[in-house]
């Protein structure tokens, strides 16, 4: 059946069309913001998978180069590959809204596919992706409790804005993304140039009243097209089983797994119930009507998880107890060292409980920038700071191989970009590139808040002139749904976060908020609770601030000596071609002949790296002689680079002559050129003027007027062949000839005089 339906969203058209594409699919929705354009489609397995012990959700987030016109800048490859970062990072924020509202239980594969199909270079699309996939799940026969919405809001000149446009989320300090149901949030980003805690609970509130509009024009559209929902099977295991796991393992578990160290509970904790099952086999425990073990193993098992979920969360909500008895306010111990890699421009350790990561610095000319070609990329983007994430298994005492960046490993790293870029210098004030690695080298939770502190050290470690340190805390909740009581944790640890209901990530300084990451596994959360959760996260960064100030207060004063330097400078635009040359001549002779790296961009500005202070003095000099004007009154000392009739040619400045006329070779009359310079000879002039054309006039005889009359003499230098200006190393041959090397010259006078 074909549908669609139009309402207004904060001033712009957004639409909900299906039964136009995609037919076969569970569900297939089309959403329209203006000209973006996002097809959602929903597709269920038709058996559970076995052997899952969790809910197997694919969210495809697929962006189409066709969709903003564009062709792929490969050489080679013109096709769309794996996904971009950005790709995957909108991949997440689908899924982390939709992921808790399937039922608790299913084993069916879930896939949800975003094709986004048009952009208009002004709404993002993934905002109407969320809107359509859960559009697509509502209309759809899968399971889900659904409608869910979502919104981004924006801030510019202290304005709000729903649903901003890639200009205004440029200029302003604000950009948030909530999506929830008509009575709860789901999910929560941020990137903020340090805002405060205040002004965005005022934002996630702004959002809340554009969801409940959203879902109700949801639900108005799935309305007699909607079709009821599958039975699927829910795997739980049997009431006898839970009863049986509860009375051999409850009291003996409360023993063993309130262990702050890690290590020693999860040893304990497996060792339990292998003794658990051995007996349970032994006593011929069996599920109903199963001849075999396996299957009572298999429920049991997952009675026993279900086991250790209870005592935690019962132990936080009735106890105040946490598995390594700390209060639920306090951090773990936190510690930091700075300077461990002796080679590397800047590096640190952090350390928060048995959490570690290690964060290097690397800092690169302008050109080691990286240049983005996505979907989104209008223009062409480069991105001079990369945080780059690593999670080997080894972090976790498990074998993993290493098959490269998986979706938590771009999900970290991008969060730790948004949460240090407001405190970073801008271009003109430190041009280097920078690279931020962070290792994970043992985890027990919030090893993405540990990359953040741990990178806010390393970038002062390396002489990063930051605005100001940046610090992170990862807070949970736990949360009874039937009663409504819950309780705030400070920095939670692995299995709080795998047992509890809510991972909310939160960085910045002292001043304000960064970023924010909120994830939950419960069916929604308040306002109220993420504005105490705000709260106790800014009360728990001041005190990780304050550590981590102890360690080092402030970036260094120099970079380090294997770090490169680099000269940052603004030339003319129009005469970037005069440091190119044609064909790069004149711009690779200099880097050839200096050992440098040049980085020219549209505005002009230049970037002149290297190791080698001579070379990158000779260079920067070399740079701005090609690009300086010469003015009257300038004395040089210059190569002879042509002879006429009429006078000689000499280059004062790297690609710049200048006409030393017949009559200003020497203070008396001078038959032929050649009597006094040849080609090659070096010589001392001076600017007399430069004419309306723009042509620089030399004379070498008002150098000697305090000399008095001279004969020439043609077998020795007249004059110090040592530069004064320019560079020695040049021999350009002709060079640039400023107007004189082209036909006829153009003057007050004829310059060509006939020969005898």
């Amino acid at each position: 059946m074909q549908k669609k339906l139009n309402m207004d969203l904060a001033g712009k058209p957004f639409s909900l069309e299906t039964g136009l594409f995609a037919m076969q699919a569970n569900g297939a929705v089309t959403g329209r913001l203006e000209d973006t354009v996002v097809l959602a489609t929903a597709v269920m397995g038709k058996k559970p998978r076995e052997g899952l012990d969790y809910f197997p959700l694919l969210v495809d987030y697929e962006e189409k180069l066709y969709a903003a016109g564009k062709i792929k800048g490969s050489r080679f490859i013109k096709r769309e590959g794996r996904p971009t970062d950005e790709a995957i990072l909108s991949g997440r924020l689908v899924d982390r809204g939709l992921r808790p509202l399937f039922l608790d239980g299913m084993r069916n594969d879930v896939q949800v596919t975003l094709s986004v199909l048009s952009v208009d270079e002004v709404n993002d699309p993934d905002i109407v992706a969320i809107n359509a996939a859960s559009t697509a799940l509502t209309i759809s026969n899968i399971p889900w409790a659904g409608p869910l919405a979502a919104v981004r809001v924006g801030r510019v000149n202290g304005q709000f804005i729903i649903n901003p446009s890639y200009e205004d989320r440029k200029n302003g300090d604000l950009d948030i993304v909530v999506s929830g149901t008509a009575s709860h949030v789901m999910m929560v980003e941020a990137g903020c140039k340090i805002v405060t805690e205040k002004d965005l609970i005022e934002a996630v509130k702004l959002a809340e009243a554009e969801i409940k509009k959203l879902v109700k024009f949801q639900l108005e559209f799935a309305e007699s097209i909607s079709v009821p929902k599958a039975e699927v099977t829910i795997f739980k295991p049997e009431e006898k089983i839970v009863l049986t796991v509860n009375k051999y393992a409850q009291d003996k578990l409360k023993k063993v797994i309130y262990n702050p160290i890690k290590a020693e509970r999860e040893i304990a904790v497996e060792k339990l119930k292998e003794e658990m099952l051995a007996e349970f086999e032994k006593q011929g425990v069996r599920t109903e009507g199963a001849e075999s073990f396996d299957e009572a193993k298999k429920q049991a098992s997952e009675a026993y998880y279900q086991l250790q979920k209870k005592i935690v969360r019962a132990g936080i909500l009735t106890g105040e107890r946490r598995l390594d008895n700390r209060p639920l306010n306090q951090t773990r111990q936190v510690s930091a060292l700075v300077g461990l890699l002796p080679r590397v421009h800047g590096s640190a350790l952090f350390n928060r409980g048995e959490t570690q990561v290690l964060t290097s610095v690397t800092l690169g000319s302008v050109g080691d920038a990286q240049i983005l070609d996505g979907m989104e990329d209008f223009e062409e983007t480069k991105k001079r700071y990369m945080h780059h994430y690593n999670f080997p298994g080894f972090s976790v005492g498990e074998v993993a191989p290493n098959r490269g960046a998986g979706r938590r490993e771009i999900g970290h790293g991008a969060l730790a970009e948004r949460a240090l870029e407001p405190v970073l210098p801008p271009k003109e004030k430190f041009p280097y590139t920078m690279r931020l690695v962070s290792e994970a080298l043992s985890s027990n939770g919030s090893t993405s808040m540990a990359s953040t502190c741990g990178s806010s050290l390393a970038l002062m470690d390396a002489g990063v002139p930051i605005a100001e340190a940046v610090g992170g805390v990862a807070m949970g909740l736990v949360l009874d749904i039937e009663s409504g009581k819950f309780k705030v944790l400070t920095d939670i640890q692995g299995a709080e976060d795998f047992f509890g209901d809510m991972d909310f990530k939160v960085t910045g300084p002292r001043r304000g908020v960064t970023a924010l990451q909120l994830d939950i596994k419960t069916k929604g959360l308040t306002v109220d609770i993420l504005e105490q959760a705000l709260e106790e996260a800014h009360e728990a960064r001041m005190k990780i601030l304050d550590i981590m100030d102890s360690v080092i207060s402030k970036p260094r004063a120099e970079l380090s000596k294997y770090a490169p330097r680099i000269e940052f400078f603004m030339i003319d635009p129009k005469k970037i071609r005069d440091v190119i040359g044609t064909g790069g001549k004149i711009i690779n002779e200099i880097i050839e002949k200096t050992g440098v790296k040049i980085d020219i961009e549209d505005d002009g500005s230049v970037a002149v790296t290297s190791k080698d202070p001579e070379g990158m003095k000779k260079a920067v000099e070399w740079i701005k002689n090609l690009v300086r004007e010469v003015e009257p009154g300038e004395v040089f000392s210059g190569k002879v680079t042509r002879i006429m009739d009429f006078g000689a040619f000499v280059e004062v400045l790297p690609g710049k002559e200048g006409l030393v006329h017949i009559s200003e070779l020497a203070p008396y009359r001078v038959g032929r050129v050649e009597d006094i310079v040849n080609l090659g000879d070096t010589v001392k002039v001076i600017c007399t003027e430069i004419d309306p054309q723009g042509r620089i006039n030399l004379s070498m005889k008002a150098m000697m007027q305090d000399k008095g009359p001279r004969k020439p003499n043609l077998d020795e230098h007249l004059y110090d062949p040592k530069f004064e200006r320019g560079n020695q190393s040049q021999d350009s041959g002709s060079g640039r000839s400023s107007g004189f090397g082209r036909g006829r010259p153009q003057g007050r006078f004829d310059r060509r005089r006939p020969r005898n």
